[in-house]
């Protein structure tokens, strides 16, 4: 009897691991498109705008979406979702705004303007434009175009990019098996490469130059402010800052703009020239020399069409010149298969309950190693999520929705600021416990050098977590008006810091020790004439005694 409930007892752990091994393989197995059901439901037609900049691909799109009588506008930055929603209400057009820090609802509007990670796949629209195409090869935000790509519920999707997306959305258009339709354009003046390099000290106007860091874009800036009114614009300035300097050089307040690769999307400058002031960019692993698509995409926003016959582009030194030109002749990298896919809420869900475990980190981990999908695509863990999860899975009493809701944060956890922060918003959905909004730091009078700017920057990015948290949880993040009021105060200060004179941090310490080094010096000056003045004057009382003792 006892062997028999042993061999009952084995054929059914055996059946149970099975089953449990079989769920796990159809759980591991995804057909992206069948995630989808109300894009599928639709006879979608499918078009691809493409070609360079300066081509009026997203011109045309924007046309046809304000044909429309709904539609939707996927950005790829807020900056972009607020152009668009700004276009079409100067157009008579009733909008809605939806980021991920701010949601301008008009209950009227049938047009959405979004960024591209905010896409609702519930509503239904006649157009929807997907702009920037070609950014699905990004590592960390690839998914949100996969993603809007195959599951946008519009009859009609156009989509906007550069030829080097071509391959890429021709391999997914076969995939869903839907009518693609490819619509060329062609840039509407030449771009034309300087035979020589361009020295710093003889700039036209309406010149940018490039750069490929915040410090390198600030000590050009410091350099070049005693010649020429400077712009610039870079990657940690909130969209709001990089708006109001671009305006300053559109309105000629400015002659010279300094970017880094953060004009290589969206922002229509009148830039003449472009001029590249480095070949290699740190690009978060290593140091490494700029690519053709990265030159193409840049030099693209020369010679703004209207405004100039052609575009120019150039460099401030000769090697970089030569490295330009010949990199620039090169054919254009194709973006590669496979594509990347996140994680979705069921699919996390359904591995934590079959691996038996609350910890995100494993969960995402086991999602990349593992995970198979029909068609070009495969699946990939963002690193600033796979960061945020050593976070959170370090924290007692967050559940995995809450742990996953919190990974997607928009954080850096290079900044100190935020890092506090984030680590305090985290503690108040544990305890449920609402948080209210405390900057971490005073406004100074001014910003005198790089490092004091880079605290307020990190400030309004603070700010901006704080901004998408309270959309997401608003009753654990109440005070959405008072951070979005600071926000604006913060950026004014960085506006008005920006235009003003900012010495490099190591220039400040160095003027600090000369400054001390003069203090010390004209102290040990001073104690010398003093120790000077004391001896004489006891000399000359020496000689009066002496004087005195022989009259007496």
């Amino acid at each position: 009897m006892v062997k028999v409930d042993i061999i009952c007892e084995f054929i059914k752990r055996r059946y149970m691991k099975n089953s449990w091994q079989e769920d796990l393989k159809i759980l591991l197995n995804c057909d992206l498109k069948t995630l989808y059901p109300l894009a599928r439901s639709m006879n979608r037609k499918l078009e691809f705008y493409v070609g360079p900049t300066n081509s009026g691909k997203t011109y045309n799109a924007m046309k046809k979406l304000k044909e429309a009588n709904s539609g939707l506008y996927l950005a790829p930055l807020r900056l972009l979702a607020l152009e668009g929603y700004e276009d079409l209400k100067e157009s008579n057009i009733e909008a809605s705004l939806v980021t991920g820090e701010e949601q301008q609802l008009n209950e009227d509007a049938a047009h959405i303007c979004s960024t591209i990670e905010m896409i609702d796949f519930d509503l239904e629209v006649d157009v929807a434009v997907i702009d920037e195409v070609q950014m699905l090869e990004d590592d960390d935000r690839g998914w949100a175009w996969v993603n809007a790509i195959i599951g946008v519920p519009a009859k009609r999707v156009i989509m906007t990019g550069s030829v080097n997306a071509l391959d890429a959305v021709k391999k997914i258009a076969q995939y869903l098996d839907e009518e693609l339709e490819i619509v060329k354009h062609k840039r509407k003046n030449e771009l034309k490469i300087l035979d020589k390099w361009t020295s710093l000290d003889k700039l036209e106007d309406g010149t940018a130059l490039i750069a490929f860091s915040r410090a390198e874009v600030l000590k050009l800036k410091q350099k070049l402010q005693k010649k020429y009114t400077v712009s610039v614009i870079y990657g940690n300035l909130s969209p709001e800052v990089r708006r109001d300097e671009a305006r300053r050089f559109r309105e000629k307040k400015s002659q010279i703009l300094i970017a880094t690769d953060a004009i290589s999307m969206g922002l229509n400058l009148p830039i003449k020239t472009i001029l590249f002031t480095n070949d290699t960019k740190f690009d978060g692993v290593s140091k490494r020399k700029i690519t053709v698509n990265e030159i193409v995409q840049i030099a693209g926003r020369a010679g703004r069409f209207g405004l100039f016959e052609a575009g120019y582009l150039g460099a401030t030194r000769r090697d970089i010149l030569n490295y330009i030109e010949e990199e620039f002749q090169s054919p254009i990298r194709t973006i590669k298969p496979p594509f990347k896919v996140k994680i979705n809420n069921s699919q996390l869900e359904s591995l934590s309950m079959h691996l038996k475990t609350k910890s995100l980190g494993k969960v995402l981990n086991f999602f990349a190693l593992n995970m198979k999908f029909n068609g070009p695509f495969e699946a990939a863990n963002l690193s600033s999520m796979l960061e945020a999860s050593r976070i959170v899975d370090s924290k007692d009493g967050l559940t995995l929705e809450e742990k996953y809701l919190l990974a997607q944060a928009p954080i850096t956890t290079k900044s100190t600021i935020i890092l506090q922060a984030y680590n305090s918003y985290i503690a108040s959905v544990v305890k449920k416990r609402p948080n209210h909004y405390k900057p971490s730091i005073t406004l100074p009078q001014k910003a005198i050098t790089q490092k004091d700017l880079l605290l307020v920057e990190d400030e309004v990015k603070k700010i901006s977590l704080y901004l998408w948290l309270s959309y997401k949880l608003p009753n654990l993040f109440p005070d959405h008006d008072k951070a979005y009021i600071l926000r604006n105060s913060f950026n004014s200060f960085i506006e008005k810091s920006l235009k003003g004179t900012l010495i490099s941090d190591d220039s400040f310490v160095e003027k600090r020790f000369e400054s001390r080094f003069r203090k010390e010096k004209n102290d040990r000056t001073k104690t010398k004439e003093y120790n000077k003045d004391v001896e004489n004057r006891d000399k000359k009382a020496n000689g009066f005694r002496k004087r005195s003792r022989k009259t007496f």
